[in-house]
């Protein structure tokens, strides 16, 4: 249908809104009269009343029809400059982000649609057409917030100038899509993902559900037979420290068979990856000391400023609205009996026998035990402080603290704390929003 100062003067529509204003017609019969919507009528009734006499239907341009050279020139140097990372098959970008090069040029103080500056990447030769969509009819359907966390790594270059690749892990609400955690390691280690879980545990509470792949940390999987292999243990049959960290807090967690089972997730990563990348291209960000703050600012612009494609909710609002109308699965952390604090809870497992000598080897390092009989086992809680470069090894027995003691990380060569994050502590919640 044309426009409304196409198909009627601008007396004639006067007219009709005095009509309405006098009680004479309704709106229904403005709206008919005029064939225009809702929104439209109450905008030409709002210009009515600001002043009737003055009220005209000319069409008046708000911005101007051509745009400058030095603006094309900014969305040309912005296109190419996407191009140039797409081409780099090192870092995690496959796609042009139109909206992204739109909000960097606002910034900049240039207001221009995204159908502006696809028409121009179009013409400079930066245009992907968009890929098959692969039909995956397996979705998980959850009702309440906390009822599944998707939880995952992703291991790529997240600046053009970094040396190395990072570790993002993060924690999505499956119900809201909330990222309820988000941060980077340098190494992807079980001690990453308990730091991770124990940030999401004690700001939210335990959810319901954890759902991840088949990684190492989450799960113990073993291939079949071969002629040259004999089986000890089977899939399932031992579990990682992550995964009984979890059970202990009656907190179950499913697996995940394929990459299209989590999407989600994978769909959150593709929106942080396309934003950080760039901006990390941009002001040529090298560091992680550089990076996590743009880590933040997307995560924020994501959880509180962005509309969710599928829900159609901002992901804070619907998380909060869950939270305050009871549609939710997280239950209060507790510290289990007989531990008294979390580092009991949030830590690393080992077993080891005392001694003849009432002493228990651990490594090269020998932890003395008075009150502990010779041939029993102990349990050893290892906590790593990684700003400290520390570990505190506590022993329990027989549901009992017997010993505490703090060595370096020098004291034990052979082990691997190298999971250290941008806070350096164990307890560190930055990142999540």
């Amino acid at each position: 249908m044309t426009q409304v100062h196409r198909r009627f003067t601008t007396e004639h529509v006067r007219n009709v809104l005095r009509g309405y204003s006098e009680g004479l017609l309704d709106r229904t019969a403005v709206q008919e009269t005029l064939g225009i919507g809702k929104t439209r009528f109450f905008a030409l009734l709002k210009l009515y009343r600001q002043g009737p006499e003055k009220f005209s239907l000319a069409y008046q341009r708000s911005t101007p029809a051509k745009l400058s050279p030095e603006v094309e020139g900014e969305i040309a140097k912005a296109l190419w400059l996407d191009r140039s990372l797409i081409e780099d098959r090192e870092l995690p970008i496959t796609s042009y982000n139109y909206s992204a090069i739109r909000d960097r040029l606002l910034k900049q103080g240039i207001r221009v649609s995204v159908p502006t500056i696809i028409s121009r990447a179009k013409a400079l030769g930066c245009h992907l057409g968009r890929p098959k969509k692969k039909i995956h009819d397996r979705e998980v359907l959850t009702s309440a917030i906390g009822d599944l966390i998707q939880h995952d790594a992703s291991h790529h270059r997240w600046s053009p100038f970094a040396p190395k690749k990072w570790i993002l892990i993060s924690s999505l609400d499956d119900y809201s899509r909330k990222i309820l955690y988000a941060d980077f390691f340098t190494a992807e280690t079980t001690w990453a993902h308990i730091q991770a879980s124990q940030a999401l545990i004690l700001k939210y509470g335990l959810p319901l559900r954890y759902y991840v792949d088949s990684l190492r940390v989450f799960r113990f999987v073993q291939y079949r037979d071969s002629f040259w292999k004999k089986l000890n243990l089977r899939t399932d049959e031992a579990e990682p420290y992550w995964k009984q960290l979890l059970k202990s807090l009656n907190v179950d967690v499913i697996h995940a068979l394929s990459p299209q089972a989590k999407g989600k997730i994978e769909r959150s990563y593709r929106w942080l990856q396309d934003r950080i990348v760039r901006t990390a291209a941009i002001e040529k960000l090298s560091t992680l000391e550089q990076v996590c703050p743009v880590l933040h600012e997307e995560v924020h612009r994501y959880n509180h400023l962005q509309v969710h494609s599928t829900t159609g909710e901002i992901p804070d609002y619907r998380f909060e609205k869950g939270r305050k109308t009871g549609q939710s699965l997280f239950r209060p952390f507790v510290v289990p009996q007989p531990f008294r604090s979390t580092k009991d809870v949030f830590c690393l497992k080992e077993t080891r026998v005392v001694n003849p000598y009432r002493r228990l080897s651990f490594y090269q390092e020998e932890i003395p035990l008075k009150h502990v009989p010779p041939g029993e086992e102990v349990d050893l809680h290892l906590v790593p402080n990684l700003s400290r470069q520390t570990v505190e090894i506590r022993v329990w027995w027989k549901e009992t603290l017997i010993q505490s003691v703090v060595f370096p990380f020098k004291a034990f060569p052979r082990v691997h704390f190298s999971s250290l994050t941008n806070t350096g502590e164990p307890d560190g919640i930055r990142g999540s929003a």
